[in-house]
Formats: structure tokens, C-alpha cells, sequence
């Protein structure tokens, strides 16, 4: 792989010894050729990266939010770099007025919107650690982070402050201050008072810290700014420590990736804020853009008004998690075939040329300008106009779906990967390669990347295809598990983190994320089946939506629960003449051996072995979500929990299955 465009070997591979496994070549983003960027002259911290903007562009408009006129949501309306930063300075001095000192706690529980935004900037200015409480997190949780984090002020979204106070009385150990980000009702007030806190509204806690100037404290590269928790897919939530350090190198690292692929930021670019800023994905997103003095606009946090969100704001960069896109991508297929038969054979006639040009290396823009303007044109048109680059992040996007927005969403459509405890981007995909389909590219250009055999598993790191846990090193890492050096030894080993997933070098330099290290179990005849890897296989499947697969050591074949595509299903209803509404063709036996078939069929053109196949599926019609806890709030499948609510249709499957004759 070393002769390829995409990266350089910087460290040869080692063979196995003293009982450790063999290890890969170590590997670098050719952009870092010459060695990795260098932060930005004078940028030590997050607080930097925002006041050398207020310097630079204190008339950008910098934060928007729509206007609400009679309950009809208007245009978006602006604050500049200048405004936020005077509001920041009230904040910082209204928190300091509350006892709150350097290296004090306060956690942001809520939506996305300027507040949120001004209040993190406020911790940046007075070195206080940010703590964003989930907005997808039950009360367990948030109690849990404001006790282990001991939070002691809590900034919190309207409609969010009962579930706060549901952590009571646990957490008014440590919190003491609760600021709303709007009103604050007579009720609420009482119940704060009654357990010894004191809750404001913003307009009012603003003026707590008039007359009054607290310095700025010296901020170190070291410092941590922020502790993020990620939401195990099992046990407590983890405390990831994130330093000033790690942001920064990110941001230098991104600079550098995109002018080399001619993809600059520039102050004119505009973000539509809806990924929550609780995550790292979109928390160092804005940092980016707050570094270039460019626009955030804050959707009104309803997933079904984001599209027309998007139309009003007519954002340039468009970031979004797999489920996102996987809707648009299934929206777009429905407005086809209602269109009626020409208008689908003409679109069809056009994805058909245009793929075949880009196939061929052309860039999307050049592929076919005519197809663009008079077919695919629509499909922009739908986020707005403006938006040059998608990218998606947080979990594997499905292949078809990346294949079919390259070609008709007129921009960039690249996929990412990183994790909370690198910050973020460790890995994205580089516009006009089409190689790069199905893969998170190569490393960004400020981190080493090495893969370590897993032999349990059959991963060979030094094989002619690599194959092994991804492992990084660079500065963009976490500075450990807070309150948790236990856990921290364990994935940071000599300065490498060890992601826990498994990886495979594209022969171009790009990585492969094909399955997770944990997700391994046993079959009763002795066979390992690495299950992530599976259900990325048969997640290909265009009549499946999503699919869990379980298998244990007492049974010797796999059974799954799918959550099947609600417009493939009724489709091939009407065509095999089979009644009933989504719901009832979920529990039809034909419905169950047509999923099987094309499950069958995927499964056979991968080459699966025997015992990978699924012998026997249950269809549920209702997708899996949070709120029955099968997902993290970043779409990962808790599989301990998705076994426990499905316990009763994994037992009658494999009963039935075992039944002599089935």
C-alpha cells in the first residue's frame, strides 16, 4: 500500500512476540508529507480560536435563529462575532458572581441554540470545564454526570428544566446554580428554592454580573475545556476529558485537509446547527466555523421543519448522521415514483450517465452539467440551494445511499470517522473519488494510524490485505477517562489509542470500518461470527431498513430481527397480490420468506459461509430508537438491551426453527 497517492508509511510493522499480536505499518496522511500543520500562530486554546475572530470579523454574522411572527417562524435573524462576544463577557461575570472559580464544572442541558453556544464560550473565557448533559440522555444519566462531574451551575433549555429536577435531590449536592435559557415559571422557582438552589432566567442572570470584571485566567494548551460523556453501549456514561490542545491540532488538521483538496472554509459559509453540540462531531464543527468567521444558524430543534429549516437558511456545509441522510435518500425515491413513469426512465436515464462518467474519474460537477441542471437540480434545490458538501459521521452510511447523493445531490458527499476520544475527525473521504465509496478515507493530516492484529478474530495487520484494530497517536487525543484511569490503561497503550474497531487499508490508502472488536461470539459448533461485520453486509439489502442479528454457544444458526423498508415491503405486496397494511404484512409468513430470500441472496453473492446465513427472521415495523433504549444517542445498537426486549421473539424463532421439519 505504500506507493499509493492517499497516505505515507512512516514506521515499519513488527511481528508478534512475548505473546503481544503483530502490528501494522505505521501510516500518515500524504498532506503531513512534510510534517503535521502547526496550530495557528497564537491559537493555545477554544477561547482563542472565538476572540481572534471577534478581532478579525467582528461584523460577521456569526449566530442566527428564525423569528417566530403570530407562531409562523420567519427569517433568520443574526448576531454578529462583536454582539455574541459582549454577551459572553456577561455571562463569564454573572457565572464568576456565583462562586464559581477556575476549573469549576458547568454542564449545558438542551438543544442547539446561540445560548448554548454562549454559554460554552463563556466557560472557554473563565477556564471552567464545559459539561454538555445529552439531550437524548434519560434523568438516570444526567443525574449521574452532574454527580460524577460535580456540576455546581447548570445552563438548561426551557422546556428541560422539570427533567432536571428530576435528578433531585442527588445532584443538589454539588449544583447549586440553574440558568434558563428563556423564562422561568413562579412553580419552578418555588421547587429550586425548596432544595437550597437558585434558578434564573437568562435576561435576568445577565445582570448578575453587571459593574462587575473578572479577569480572564491564563489558559494553557493542556488545559482541559470540555468533558464529554459518550454513552456506553454498555454501563455508566464515560467522561472523556477533551484539552484545548486536542481542538486546536483538530482544527489545523482540517485547515490543512481541506486546502488541499481546493475545499477552503472561507467567512461566507454558512452551518446549519441541528447535529447536537452534546456530541464531539458537531461541537468541533462550529469550532471550525467560529474559527473562520463564518455563520451558524440553529434549526427550532423539530426534526420534521429541518428540511424547511435548510430552505430558509440555504446552508453551504451539511453535516448529518446516517439516519438523516438514509430519510432524504428514502424521500427522494418516493417524489420519483410518484412522478409517474417518463419522469422516473428519465431519471433514471440520467444517474445511469452521469455515474458512468464520474465512474470513468470525471469530477461530479463535470460529469453532466445538462443532467444536473435539468434533473438533478431539484434534488439541491431541497437543502437550499447552496450546500457544497455533505458529511456524514457518527456511524457507518449505507453504500447505495452514499452512491446515489454523490451522483443527484450536486456537492461533495463525504463520510467520516472518529471517536470522542480523538476529537472527533481521525478519518474522512476526499471529494471526487469515487474509490473512496463505502470507505472513511484516509487519515486527517495530524494523527499517526497503525492496525494490531486481533488473531481471535482472523485479522492479520501484516497480510497482503490489512486487516486489525485501528489504533491512533497524535495530539488530537484525549487526556484520559475522567475520575477513570482504570479504563483509560486500558485504550491508551504508549501514547496509541485503541479504538476497539477493526479496520481494513484500502489498496488507495483510504480505511475500511468492517466490525468492533467486542462484537464476537460463538456458535454451538465451535464457529466465531463477528456480527457487526455481518449486519454491514446484510444491511446492503434495499428491502431492509436495519438488522440485528443474534446468535449464542446453545443454538448453531443466526436468527435476526429486521426492521423492514416500508416502501420495498408494500411493493412487492402489490405485486404477489398480498393484502393488509404495513403491519400486518410485517407478521405475514410470505413477508418473512421474502425477506429471508433477499437476506439469502446478499448472503451468497459476499460469499458467507454456511453458518453465517440467517435461518429465521422477526420483522418489526417499528424502527429501533431510544426512547425503548435499543440505541445509543448516536444510532449504535445496544445489543445486551435489544436482547432483553426481544428475548421472547429470539426464543419462539429458534423454537420453531428447531422444530423437527422447519
Amino acid at each position: 500500500m505504500a506507493g499509493n497517492n492517499f497516505v505515507i508509511e512512516v514506521e515499519k510493522g513488527k511481528d508478534a512476540s512475548d505473546g503481544q499480536p503483530s502490528i501494522g505499518p505505521v501510516y500518515r496522511s500524504s498532506f503531513a508529507a512534510n510534517g503535521f500543520p502547526a496550530p495557528i500562530p497564537g491559537m493555545e486554546s477554544c477561547w482563542d480560536i472565538f476572540r481572534m475572530s471577534v478581532e478579525k470579523y467582528p461584523d460577521n454574522r456569526m449566530l442566527g435563529r428564525r423569528q417566530i411572527v403570530d407562531g409562523k417562524a420567519g427569517k433568520y435573524v443574526w448576531q454578529t462575532y462583536r454582539e455574541v462576544y459582549d454577551i459572553v463577557i456577561k455571562v463569564g461575570n454573572s457565572i464568576r458572581s456565583c462562586d464559581v472559580v477556575e476549573g469549576g464544572k458547568c454542564g449545558i442541558y438542551g438543544a442547539n441554540c446561540p445560548e448554548w453556544i454562549i454559554s460554552m464560550e463563556a466557560c472557554n473565557a473563565h477556564g471552567l470545564y464545559c459539561v454538555p448533559l445529552y439531550d437524548t440522555l434519560g434523568a438516570g444519566a444526567v443525574e449521574f454526570i452532574i454527580c460524577h462531574a460535580e456540576i455546581s451551575i447548570a445552563f438548561v433549555e426551557e422546556k428541560k428544566i422539570n427533567e432536571l429536577f428530576k435528578t433531585f435531590p442527588a445532584s443538589t449536592e454539588h449544583l447549586k446554580t440553574i440558568v434558563s435559557f428563556g423564562k422561568v415559571t413562579p412553580e419552578q422557582k418555588a421547587e429550586a428554592e425548596k432544595h437550597g438552589l437558585k434558578i434564573y432566567p437568562w435576561e435576568e442572570f445577565l445582570q448578575l454580573g453587571e459593574n462587575k470584571n473578572y479577569g480572564l485566567p491564563v489558559k494553557k494548551k493542556t488545559d482541559i475545556c470540555t468533558i464529554m460523556y459518550t454513552s456506553g453501549t454498555t454501563g455508566d456514561p464515560k467522561g472523556v476529558l477533551i484539552s484545548n490542545d486536542s481542538i486546536v491540532t483538530l482544527i489545523a488538521g482540517v485547515k490543512r485537509l481541506l486546502g488541499s483538496v481546493n475545499e477552503q472554509l472561507t467567512m461566507k459559509d454558512v452551518y446549519i446547527s441541528y447535529l447536537p453540540l452534546a456530541h464531539i462531531f458537531d461541537r468541533v464543527i462550529e469550532e471550525l466555523f467560529i474559527s473562520h468567521g463564518a455563520s451558524i444558524g440553529f434549526w427550532r430543534g423539530d426534526v420534521k421543519l429541518l428540511v424547511e429549516d435548510i430552505g430558509e437558511l440555504k446552508p453551504s456545509i451539511f453535516c448529518a448522521v446516517p439516519r438523516v441522510l438514509d430519510r432524504i435518500y428514502s424521500g427522494l425515491l418516493q417524489k420519483i415514483s410518484a412522478g409517474g413513469l417518463l419522469k422516473k426512465k428519465m431519471f433514471d436515464l440520467a444517474y445511469t450517465y452521469k455515474y458512468y462518467n464520474m465512474k470513468k474519474g470525471r469530477k461530479h460537477g463535470e460529469a453532466s452539467p445538462i443532467c444536473d441542471k435539468i434533473v438533478f437540480s431539484k434534488v439541491k434545490q431541497g437543502l437550499g440551494g447552496n450546500v457544497r458538501l455533505i458529511l456524514s459521521g457518527a456511524a457507518p452510511l449505507s453504500t447505495h445511499v452514499e452512491e446515489f447523493l454523490r451522483v443527484v445531490a450536486c456537492c461533495h458527499v463525504l463520510q467520516g470517522y472518529g471517536l470522542t476520544e480523538s476529537c472527533a475527525g481521525s478519518f474522512v473521504s476526499l471529494p471526487n473519488e469515487l474509490s473512496m465509496l463505502g470507505t472513511v478515507g484516509p487519515p486527517v493530516p495530524n494523527i499517526d494510524v497503525r492496525l494490531e492484529s486481533v488473531p481471535e478474530m482472523n485479522y492479520d495487520a501484516l497480510a497482503s490485505t490489512p486487516r486489525g484494530e485501528i489504533c491512533i497517536k497524535g495530539n488530537t487525543l484525549f487526556s484520559g477517562y475522567y475520575k477513570r484511569e482504570d479504563l483509560t490503561r486500558e485504550v491508551l497503550i504508549d501514547g496509541w489509542f485503541h479504538t476497539g474497531d477493526i479496520g481494513e487499508w484500502q489498496p488507495n490508502g483510504s480505511m475500511k470500518i468492517i466490525d468492533r472488536k467486542k462484537n464476537i461470539f460463538k456458535l454451538s459448533q465451535g464457529e466465531y461470527v463477528a456480527v457487526e461485520n455481518l449486519e454491514n453486509i446484510y444491511g446492503l439489502v434495499s428491502a431492509i431498513d436495519s438488522i440485528w442479528i443474534y446468535g449464542n454457544s446453545f443454538e448453531s444458526f443466526l436468527v435476526a430481527v429486521v426492521n423492514p423498508n416500508k416502501e420495498a415491503l408494500e411493493s412487492w405486496a402489490a405485486d404477489n397480490n398480498v393484502s393488509g397494511d404495513f403491519e400486518s404484512l410485517c407478521k405475514n409468513p410470505k413477508a418473512k420468506e421474502f425477506i429471508l430470500g433477499e437476506l439469502a441472496k446478499t448472503g451468497k453473492e459476499k460469499k458467507l459461509k454456511g453458518f453465517e446465513i440467517i435461518k429465521a427472521v422477526h420483522l418489526d415495523p417499528m424502527p429501533f430508537d431510544m426512547e425503548r433504549d435499543l440505541l445509543t444517542p448516536t444510532y449504535k445498537k445496544k445489543r445486551p438491551q435489544l436482547l432483553k426486549y426481544y428475548q421472547g421473539v429470539i426464543d419462539e424463532m429458534y423454537k420453531s426453527a428447531n422444530k423437527p421439519n422447519a
